[in-house]
């Protein structure tokens, strides 16, 4: 069984207090999308209350770290060399429409690199965590990128630009996080996206890298008609 390291159990504890919220209010979607009103405004005070919680919690722990969050942007402390990234629940059109395919995304960053990311579903009580230098874990066990190497037999994970292509099998799933966790686990074989954030893929990107995955950017106005050129693919170290 994986030893947790305390950055690791500080970031699960934070989320596990802030997907109370989440939970709580989930619940209550489904009632106002009946309503006047929508449930926009509803969903988008849920963002701010989990992020807002997420950021107490790792504060009372490390108190002079600096954040870079969704919502609230780059709040900047005494230390600045260690940053929380935080997504305080990526895939928030799929919350809104009740949906039950979302995660916080949570990263450490300690200079110009990544060390530690949790992508936590709150819905299915999964935990995708990853540390630098120590393996990628799902539930406290050890995971592994999937080892499949004939595209034809792969799935991948994308946006709503990659599934027009039809000649790979695709899935577009609103939530870039668990696309990674997912990836990381074996569940996907690849994923590719543009137009994402660093608090949309700072805890996937590590998950992925410490379960033997590689990943790679290449500019998508160059690449448009170079699907293969153009995915942001994700697979087994040493792989061709």
């Amino acid at each position: 069984m994986n030893s947790i390291s305390p950055n690791i159990n500080i970031m699960i504890k934070a989320c596990e207090k802030a997907s109370k919220t989440i939970i709580r209010d989930f619940g209550e979607v489904e009632n106002l999308q009946v309503s006047k009103k929508g449930p926009r405004d509803f969903v988008t005070k849920t963002d701010r209350r989990v992020e807002t919680i997420l950021i107490d919690e790792l504060s009372k722990s490390r108190k002079n770290y600096s954040f870079i969050t969704e919502e609230n942007g780059i709040i900047k402390n005494n230390d600045q060399g260690c940053t929380w990234i935080i997504d305080p629940i990526d895939g928030t059109t799929n919350f809104l429409h009740g949906i039950p395919h979302f995660a916080i995304s949570l990263a450490l960053k300690v200079e110009s690199q990544l060390a530690a990311g949790i992508i936590f579903d709150p819905i299915k009580n999964e935990i995708f965590y990853a540390e630098r230098n120590n393996g990628a874990y799902y539930n406290n066990q050890r995971i592994k990128v999937s080892k499949k190497n004939e595209i034809e037999e792969c799935l991948f994970g994308t946006n709503i630009e990659g599934v027009k292509f039809s000649n790979l099998n695709m899935r577009y799933s609103g939530c870039a996080a668990l696309d990674l966790a997912y990836v990381g686990a074996g569940r996907l074989d690849g994923f590719f996206h543009n137009k994402l954030n660093i608090w949309d893929i700072a805890a996937g990107l590590l998950v992925v890298e410490e379960a033997g995955g590689l990943f790679n950017s290449i500019c998508y106005a160059k690449c448009y008609f170079n699907l293969l050129s153009w995915l942001y693919v994700l697979r087994e170290k040493g792989s061709r």
